[in-house]
Parts: C-alpha cells; sequence; structure tokens
C-alpha cells in the first residue's frame, strides 16, 4: 500500500510498505478516506522527537471499515469510522477510569502509559497517512458516524484529535458560561478551543498569535484576536478584563513556543498566561511539551524543564491542568453537535490533498506559509 513515511528531519515521502492487516481477533482494518496533517506532526518532522526513520506517520484519521477480526461484535464492513489518536484498550485501569490517553495496555514500554498512531514514543502503531490503517481493539476504538459522513468528512475528521483537544483544553481550564477565556495559539487546536469556549457560552474568547490567517479564523467565530507582534497579550488581555485578568486560560502552543523575532522560548505561553488570567482562574494545558528535548535551543529544556513564573502562580491561587486529550471521553457528543449542524469544525480547513501531494502539504504547513491553516490528505483520491 502507499504510505507517507518519515525518512528524517523534513524528509517525508510517499513510498510502498507492507498492507496493514487484521493481526489478532480484536482488529478492524479501516480503509483510509480522510487523515490529516496535525501541528503534533510538525514535532517529528522537524526532528525535535526520537521518532524513527521508515515509520508511517499520521494520527487524524477516518475512513470505511473493510474486514474485521473474529473477535469483534460491535463494527461491521462497510461502517464509516473516526479513530481517536489514542490507542486504547477499553478495559484497564486507566480506560476503565475514562482517562484513555493513558492506556496501559497499548504501549509495550512499561514506563509509558498511552499509545497513538504514528507518533514518536507512543509505541509501535503505524500511521493513518496511508491507504489502510490496522486499528487495535476495533469494537472500543471506532466511532461509527451518522450517514452524513461522507458528505462532511473535512468536520467528522475533526473527531479524531483537534476538536476534542480543543474541548479538553477549556475542560482542564474549568471554563462555565459567562466567563472570559483566553488561548494562546490560533493553529488548529486553539481554533478548536475557541470554538468550543464559544460553544460553552463563554462570554467573551480572546485568541493570542501573530498569523494573519490564523487570526482571521478566530474573528470568524465571534473571538477577539490579539496579534502579539503589535501588542503585548498580557496588557491587551488586562485591559480587555478591565484590570482582572481572564477568567480561564489556555495553552495551545506547547514547547516550541517563539516570540516575535523568531527565537524559541518553551516557557513563554505559560508564563503569559499565568500573568493573563486572574486571580484563583484556571488554565488549561493541551500544547504538546515533552520529557527531554536535546535539540532544543534552550538549556532547560533539553532535560523538560522550564523557567516557570511558579510563584505568581501560586500567588494568584490559579489552578493548572494539563496533558493529552482523552478523546473517547468527548467524540460521541461533539460529533452530536457535528451531525445537528451546532458546530462545523471545517471551517480552519485550507488544504485538502492527494497523498502523492503529502510531503508538499508538510512543507508548507510546516513553514506557516499564508493560506496554509489546516491540511487534509485522502489517500484514496
Amino acid at each position: 500500500m502507499k504510505a507517507l513515511v518519515y525518512d528524517g528531519a523534513r524528509d517525508v515521502s510517499v513510498q510502498d510498505v507492507p498492507d496493514a492487516r487484521i493481526e489478532r481477533p480484536t482488529d478492524v482494518l479501516v480503509k483510509i478516506t480522510t487523515t490529516n496533517i496535525c501541528g503534533s506532526d510538525l514535532h517529528m518532522y522537524e526532528g525535535r522527537t526520537d521518532m524513527e526513520s521508515g515509520r508511517v506517520l499520521g494520527h487524524e484519521n477516518m475512513g470505511e471499515v473493510v474486514a474485521i477480526g473474529e473477535g469483534v461484535d460491535r463494527i461491521r464492513v462497510g461502517d464509516v469510522v473516526c479513530l481517536p489518536f489514542n490507542i486504547s484498550c477499553g478495559f484497564c485501569r486507566n480506560c476503565e477510569a475514562g482517562k484513555t490517553a493513558y492506556c496501559l495496555t497499548t504501549n509495550p514500554d512499561p514506563r509509558m502509559a498511552g499509545a497513538a498512531y504514528g507518533f514518536a514514543g507512543m509505541g509501535p502503531h503505524s500511521g493513518g497517512q496511508a491507504e489502510y490503517l490496522q486499528v487495535p481493539y476495533g469494537d472500543h476504538n471506532c466511532l461509527v458516524l451518522p450517514q452524513d459522513a461522507h458528505a462532511r468528512e473535512s468536520d467528522y475528521v475533526m473527531l479524531s484529535d483537534v476538536f476534542p483537544t480543543g474541548w479538553h483544553a477549556t475542560e482542564l481550564a474549568g471554563v462555565r458560561p459567562g466567563e472570559t477565556v483566553v488561548i494562546y495559539g490560533a493553529g488548529p487546536v486553539g481554533l478548536m478551543a475557541a470554538l468550543s469556549a464559544t460553544l460553552k457560552s463563554a462570554a467573551k474568547v480572546m485568541v493570542v498569535d501573530r498569523n494573519d490567517d490564523r487570526l482571521t479564523l478566530a474573528e470568524q467565530i465571534g473571538a477577539i484576536a490579539i496579534n502579539d507582534s503589535e501588542v503585548s497579550a498580557v496588557d491587551q488581555v488586562n485591559a480587555i478584563t478591565n484590570g482582572a485578568g481572564a477568567d480561564r486560560g489556555c495553552e495551545c502552543v506547547g514547547y516550541q513556543a517563539h516570540d516575535v523575532e523568531g527565537h524559541e522560548h518553551p516557557n513563554a505561553t505559560l508564563n503569559s498566561l499565568v500573568h493573563s488570567v486572574k486571580f484563583t482562574g484556571g488554565i488549561g494545558v493541551v500544547g504538546v511539551f515533552v520529557p527531554q528535548d536535546p535539540n532544543s535551543p534552550d538549556s532547560l529544556y533539553q532535560d523538560g524543564e522550564v523557567a516557570f513564573d511558579y510563584g505568581l502562580h501560586w500567588f494568584k491561587g490559579q489552578t493548572m491542568g494539563t496533558g493529552q486529550c482523552n478523546v473517547k471521553a468527548y467524540n460521541r457528543q461533539l460529533c452530536a453537535l457535528i451531525e445537528e449542524d451546532k458546530a462545523r469544525p471545517s471551517w480552519i480547513v485550507s488544504h485538502e490533498l492527494p497523498l502523492a501531494e503529502a510531503p508538499t502539504g508538510y512543507r508548507h504547513f510546516d513553514a506557516r506559509d499564508a493560506g496554509w491553516t489546516k491540511v487534509l490528505l485522502h489517500p484514496s483520491a
């Protein structure tokens, strides 16, 4: 089958790889119809992880079931399904508690909890930027989509990661109706956090970034755009909230946050949130941070450490929630919002490409080129 293979830093190519297949009775085989390039893929693409050469990328996947293992009860051939980026078993202690991002079964490394498709450090599972994908524990992991799934693939595929992750950011922050929310980062996850805060009836949603295309998308759903290359984001948030600070804040950038001059500061958005969020406010962090980053220009972050304004964070009595999204905790409810036309997450999509053009999509998305806000790949095209 054709698949996008990671060959090294900024080097990906479409190659012939062994066909995905049913290996265990609980497996499901999916023909991938839409798979996204995620901002998290860029950490690997840029060589900032320990991703092994030769692996297939892609963790935002949906498609049609073409085969099932003999132990599969619920899923049927022909079902159109969206797959959480978390690969979970459904029966371990963490899964039973709803923490499917931290499954104790699907990652063979005893020091790790959690697995994902085509992701560094998240188990050996191949990604879905390919014609076919093997799905472990198919009954548990497949979300069967409504009848309009093929007609609205660009909406439903967002249930694999970015829409639930944006929602998770607002859950970690504790967003409630009538509150003010500031979101650092207007990439796909930050925009989904803005959408989620809006769906939760936040009174004001402020989005901080310096990419005009992304800020324009934020404004399209009623958010207040703050370009931190033009003004101090902290000062602007405080001005908008009459000096109190936002009730809630979401970190949707991660460890490769940059200043206006392009210098990397892994602590930048974390500390900006401490200064932007009110006394007793809540902060949710879903931007990716890793335990080690030997290639970081920041000496502290090479060991996964940051210079964090903890004194002010403590003094203000703020709370902070962190970690990967447990997609299955939210994807069914968010699917219903899409089906009933209450949410259209596809408004962020800028490009839909055949799999053969995936290297071009990666190059433009990584460069944050004008107009490249979210890239969908169609292996069956």
